[in-house]
Order: structure tokens, then sequence, then C-alpha cells
């Protein structure tokens, strides 16, 4: 009986000590505890957060992938939809690939086997269906199906600034620009006259009123469009006056829903979006700077508490964090000349070349039925793969054939384009062959 009773008692104290460890892993974000592998580089954020991807008893469903990544797909018109595999038409090719769940080509937990873009089959997976291209077209052959989707090519979903007709219609443009020039960025409430004077803050009695955030509040954008403390440090729920010494990004979302969205898409804000703790530098799988490993990413990471420096943010927060090759070359770029010279009043407003610029553009978003230009914070529709950026940044300083050999060009990037591209990619020869031919084909 002593010795059931003792079994009983180890027994006990090893479940007690078990789920300790596991509660305390969880707690310290230590995955590799529980998971069966390391997931890839868009995803190991939210690792954690299992029951993004995951259901009871039901494995990985499709929707998992969608609730995230649908719209991105819509708006650059996937060109490999599931309704594409899923016609009949095609029912000979799916039996060489089951290509109908975003999980067939992207494998979660198999470092072994996941590539660039987090995609774990072999790079000739376009064999599955194109196996017959160098018959169709002259100028494929003698190439290799592990070069399909090398920069300058094709990509698998986004084709947008790859297509022949997009090609065709950029061919012999110079490699530099006479009159570079971006967009500028629709602000909120601009209409709201700065003549009408610079409110008083309206922070309650007792509140912390300190001169130097007073004064970085009163010249900011924030000041000259009515938006004073209240409106960020209130909290109404509370009472008229209850005061909020630290919002949190909530109070920006009050007039910022756009860039808001946009930033829980991408790498510094999807872990917010799934309810996890803020990134920090100490995450990232990209060197970073060791000083910065504890900081937490918000709003204000970037944008400052009380002065909002647009400036800022779009250079200097950004390297605040960043230690990898390619951002430590920045500073010897001529894209960085360019944002220097814009900030002392040597260079047009918009004509210097930031971190932002190329990585969090502005772009067209129609909100009720009005074009206005905001800024992009999700990164991701610029990073990987990097042909995402041509549209957005690129083209509007550098011919097409240049830039695609720039981005094509590795140890090019990492130098952080200082220099000229050592790769020719042909394509745009080869769409004004295909062009040719179409014109040629209508007579």
């Amino acid at each position: 009986m002593l010795k059931v009773f003792k079994f009983w008692n180890i027994w006990f104290v090893a479940v007690i000590s078990l789920a300790a460890g596991l509660t305390y892993s969880l707690n310290q974000e230590s995955p590799e505890f529980v998971t069966p592998g390391e997931m890839s580089h868009g995803h190991h954020q939210i690792e954690l957060a299992c029951s993004v991807c995951h259901t009871p008893n039901q494995g990985v469903k499709q929707n998992a992938c969608t609730q995230c990544h649908a719209e991105e797909l819509k708006r650059v018109d996937d060109s490999h939809p599931v309704i594409k595999f899923k016609d009949p038409r095609n029912a000979s090719r799916l039996e060489k690939i089951e290509a109908t769940k975003c999980i067939t080509c992207h494998k979660e937990h198999s470092p072994d086997t996941t590539l660039e873009m987090g995609v774990s089959l072999p790079t000739d997976y376009c064999v599955y269906c194109h196996d017959t291209i160098f018959e169709e077209r002259e100028t494929h052959q003698n190439l290799t199906f592990e070069t399909c989707a090398t920069a300058g090519c094709h990509n698998f979903h986004d084709n947008t600034a790859l297509y022949e007709r997009f090609l065709a219609d950029h061919l012999d443009e110079p490699d530099h620009k006479l009159s570079p020039k971006r967009k500028s960025r629709s602000y909120y409430n601009e209409q709201v006259a700065k003549s009408e004077g610079v409110p008083a803050p309206d922070a309650p009695t007792g509140a912390p009123k300190q001169e130097e955030w007073v004064h970085s509040w009163e010249i900011s954008s924030h000041a000259a469009a009515g938006v004073n403390c209240m409106d960020c440090h209130g909290d109404t729920s509370q009472g008229a006056e209850f005061w909020v010494e630290k919002p949190t990004h909530m109070s920006c979302v009050k007039c910022h829903q756009y860039e808001n969205k946009s930033f829980q898409e991408g790498m510094h804000g999807m872990r917010v979006a799934q309810e996890l703790s803020p990134m920090r530098p100490e995450l990232a799988r990209l060197d970073m700077k060791s000083n910065a490993a504890h900081k937490e990413l918000n709003c204000i990471s970037c944008h400052g508490g009380h002065n909002f420096d647009t400036q800022y943010a779009a250079t200097q927060a950004c390297m605040q964090c960043h230690d990898d090759e390619h951002s430590q070359n920045y500073i010897n770029s001529k894209h960085f000349m360019t944002w220097e010279k814009e900030l002392a009043g040597d260079a047009p407003e918009n004509t210097g070349v930031s971190c932002a610029t190329c990585h969090m553009p502005r772009i067209e978003v129609n909100e009720f039925g009005t074009t206005v230009i905001r800024v992009d914070h999700n990164q991701n529709n610029t990073l990987r793969p990097n042909e995402k950026m041509i549209r957005t940044s690129c083209i509007d300083c550098h011919g097409l054939q240049f830039t695609i050999n720039a981005l094509a060009d590795e140890a090019l990037i990492e130098r952080n384009f200082v220099g000229h591209p050592s790769v020719n990619i042909e394509r745009l020869e080869w769409a004004r062959l295909e062009k040719i031919r179409t014109e040629a084909s209508k007579r």
C-alpha cells in the first residue's frame, strides 16, 4: 500500500512539474518546447497562437490562410487561384500535384525543406503543369524549371509587375528618369485651418503636462488639425475627464484605421493582430541592434508620443532597430543622399528616398468612392518577392529593365544599391518579341 502511495505521489509531482514547465515555456515564448519544428520566416512570430492556423481534430483549414492573405491575393489578381486547380480541364495536372490547398506548397514546421517565401516544394514545381512550355515558347528553350521563380521572371501568385503587357509598356525606359517624384500623402482633417490657431491643451487638472511634451504637440500636425490631449489620452467610457497616461494603439485607430489595418498585416504588427505581446526586435530573424532588443513596437515607437514626426519615422526610426547589411549600407547609398538633400531643402519635396519610400510606400486607396493617398504600413507588400516594389516604388525613378536587373542582383541589394547591377535579365527583350508577334497576328 505504501509503494502504491509513493507511486501516485511521484506521478502527481511529475504531472505538476510537466504542466509547470509547459506553462513557463509558453509564458517565456519558447515555442520549440511544444512545436514539431521551426516555422517559416513569415509566420514564426505568431507560432504561439496555434489556434490561428490549427483547429481541433481537423488540422489546418484552408480559411486559416485566406483569413490573412485573401485580400492581398485578390488585389494582385492571383495568377494561380484555387479555382484554377478545381477546373475539370486541369484534372490530369492535379494527378501530379494536389494544389487546391495552400499547405500543399506551404507546409509549416518543416525547416529542412522550406525555401524562400515559405515554399516547401522542390524549386522545379512549375514542371508539374508547364512541362510543354519549351515547345510552346521559343524564348524558353534551354532554360530549366529551377529558374522560373528567379527575379525578373515569374512569381506564383503576384505577377502584376511581370506580365508581358506591363513589360511591353515599359520597354526602352532610361535607367534614371529625369523628374522622379512620388505621391504626396492625403492627410486627415487637412481642411482644418491653421489660421484658427492651435488650441490650448485640454488635459484635465492633475494630468502630467511637461513643457517639452506640450511644445512637441503644439508644432505637430495633430495640433494643427485640432486633435487635442483628450482625443488620445481620454477614455469617455469611464468618464468625461478620465485620463489614460499611456494610450494604446487603439487611440490611434480612431483616426488612422487604414494605417492600423496595414500595420497589423505586416511583420511589425502581426503579433498584435493575434492578441500576442507586441513585436520586439529580439524576436526577429534579421540582425537587429542589441540595445533595441526588448523594445516593443507600436505606433509611437516610430512616430513619437507627441511630435509625430513622419520624417523621423521614415528612416531614423528604422535604423534604431535594424542592423542587417542592407540597412547599414543605406547611409552610403545615393538613395540616402537624395533624402538628405530633401531634408536640407536643397531638393524638391517628395524627391528623397527614405526607407519608407520603398518599404512603406504611399499608395492610392479608395475610401467611400474617393481616391486618397495613404502610407502602406504593411512592409510585406514590398519585400518578398522583391518585385512587389516595382510598381509602388522603383519605377517612379528608374526604368523597368534597370529595376529588374537591380532586384535580381543579391550582392547589389546587400550593398543597398551602391553601384550598378551585374545581372542582366532578358525578360524585356522576350516581351518585345511577344509584342511583335501579337501585333503581327492582328494584321
